[in-house]
């Protein structure tokens, strides 16, 4: 079994001089999509080197703009690559017969022969160049293109052109996506630009976000209408992940495009043997009530899972500290930086809590979220963790009753992406948000938003991240019966309690992992955490029997059943 070659092409002329002008390349976070689907990829910088390695398909990350830059990846597509654009490529319109129309606001995109996975949905897209094809392209001479998908104005607006455009060149192709999709993902999950004001509250009062504290959900990028649907019992929430299904949309046309070419596309699957997608309870211990701490101690013997903690300074004793790392659950941090508790928003600050917190516990502390969802800047916090050993942060959830669900558009852990004066690095800091806090708190939602958060979260196997404070459980009594139903229908539905600790280690793990694809279509493995699972799309025609658990990107997709050179190498 030949496995596809896939190689991502950055010119870096063209990188570099971006960079000097302050310009973001937010399409290099197709790295950080394909890593974290596990998908064997090589990222080139030098023609000469990706010439070598000859990619079955080539994902354009940044061209250039010269005539030479765009001829070279018509070239590849005339020898034969698939080559594909996410939005850009703008001097090529004209030549492919097209014209680019400005297109400014969000978009919806409809996606044609996806739907097994999309469930029909129109996607909500933040970055979008539409290509529409020009009177002109009899005359030039040029292919008109096969059109997929539409993009709209709105939920029910007005069509803007086709979602992408396939130009059948050679014995190649490419295909242009009007969605600079990496762009929307990071727009989705992080915002178009720094948090320093607050943003935009609901028109029927049910998220003021403006109350003049800077928060993760200032810069949120979904719509209060056109993004939020209502609960059994009439609680809006926003409900779903845009940018998870928009990384499926990438990941599921790799597949098909590598079958096209009869080739295999490897992949190392999310989780573990045995674990299709993974539920995290955390806790900030706000009030410091070790009587609370108690209850909840309690609450999670009874429910039989294992929790995060985090705590803000004064913190517990020691005493209960060993309590709580003795039953098995994670400690980790909870800065705060809300001014009307006299916090600062600054590193020292960040640094001092840290350390306190270190001492009066004496554990090994590697996640934090922020007191109030606290957040300012784009990636001050991001660095502040990678400086003191933070290695996960929890900070961006909901901070309002009206935006809870998928205000960030994802339920998946990820790396976030810094700004141009970064050169857009990737921070090792892994994200894990949260869903809700406290249902059943007079404030928040009820119990109607549990199953529809399970049942969305479980369609894109992430994780299902609730907020229970301790001094709610041990006062609310509909609080504590909300954390009994949260984990009786997670377990119910074949979730797997995990700490944020576990997650990240997990994570740390799968990307710590070798997998690779050699110049003949070999797969190479190495360093494969205890329990990876290395997938690939069978076409049904193969004769595979149905089976949901193998189901990916809204295909089949059984073990890989090739050799694998290094595949023995493990690691614990």
């Amino acid at each position: 079994m030949q496995a596809v070659k896939i190689g991502l092409w950055l010119n870096r002329n063209a990188a570099e001089y971006h960079w000097k002008h302050g310009q973001n390349i937010f399409q290099l976070y197709i790295e950080e999509i394909l890593s974290h689907a596990g998908i064997p990829y090589r990222l080139f910088d030098q023609a000469e080197q990706l010439h070598a390695y000859r990619p079955d398909i080539i994902v354009n990350v940044l061209a250039g703009e010269r005539d030479e830059d765009l001829d070279r990846l018509l070239q590849w597509a005339q020898d034969g690559a698939v080559v594909i654009a996410y939005g850009g490529l703008n001097r090529l319109a004209s030549r492919m017969g097209c014209v680019e129309v400005g297109c400014r606001e969000a978009v919806y995109a409809e996606i044609e022969g996806m739907e097994s996975f999309l469930q029909e949905k129109l996607l909500r897209a933040l970055c979008s160049q539409p290509w529409l094809p020009s009177n002109r392209h009899e005359k030039s001479g040029s292919l008109l293109a096969e059109a997929q998908g539409k993009l709209r104005l709105g939920k029910a607006g007005s069509e803007l052109g086709a979602a992408s455009l396939t130009f059948r060149i050679g014995s190649g192709k490419l295909i242009r996506w009007n969605v600079d999709i990496p762009s929307t993902v990071v727009f989705l999950q992080q915002g178009r630009g720094p948090v320093y004001q607050d943003g935009i509250p609901a028109e029927d009062g049910t998220g003021g976000i403006d109350e003049g504290i800077l928060k993760a959900d200032d810069g949120m990028e979904v719509d209060w209408k056109e993004d939020r649907i209502l609960s059994d019992s009439n609680i809006p929430y926003f409900s779903i992940p845009y940018g998870d299904l928009w990384r499926e949309v990438i990941v599921h046309e790799l597949m098909k495009e590598a079958e096209g070419l009869g080739l295999a596309l490897p992949f190392l699957d999310y989780w573990p043997r045995g674990i299709e997608q993974v539920a995290l309870i955390s806790h900030d211990s706000d009030f410091n009530s070790e009587e609370a701490a108690r209850t909840t101690l309690e609450l999670l013997k009874e429910c039989g899972v294992r929790s995060t903690w985090c705590m803000i300074e004064p913190g517990y004793s020691r005493k209960m500290y060993d309590m709580i790392t003795d039953a098995g659950h994670e400690l980790a941090f909870h800065f705060n930086a809300l001014e009307a508790e006299s916090g600062i928003w600054s590193q020292d600050e960040f640094s001092r809590q840290l350390q306190h917190l270190r001492q009066a516990s004496g554990a090994d502390i590697v996640s934090n979220k922020n007191h109030y969802t606290r957040f300012e800047g784009w990636g001050e916090l991001f660095r502040w963790c990678e400086a003191e050993g933070i290695q996960a942060d929890q900070t961006r959830g909901p901070s309002k009753k009206g935006n809870v669900g998928f205000p960030f558009g994802t339920a998946h852990p990820y790396y976030p992406i810094a700004r141009a004066g970064e050169r857009n690095r990737l921070y090792d800091v892994l994200q894990v948000g949260f869903l809700t806090q406290d249902l059943e708190h007079p404030m928040l939602p009820d119990m109607s938003v549990i199953e529809p958060f399970l049942q969305a979260v479980k369609g894109v196997r992430g994780v299902a991240h609730f907020l229970f404070h301790q001094q709610h459980i041990h006062h609310i009594d509909g609080v504590r019966e909300a954390f009994r139903a949260v984990v009786g229908q997670a377990k119910s539905l074949g979730y797997t309690f995990w700490t944020c600790a576990e997650i990240t280690s997990w994570e740390q793990a799968r990307r710590n992992a070798r997998l690779s694809v050699d110049a003949n279509g070999a797969l190479e493995a190495g360093q494969l955490p205890d329990g990876a699972v290395i997938r690939y799309f069978q076409h049904p025609h193969a004769g595979l029997e149905n089976d949901s658990k193998r189901d990916r990107y809204g295909l089949p997709c059984p073990e890989w059943s090739g050799m694998i050179k290094g595949a023995a190498e493990r690691t614990r």
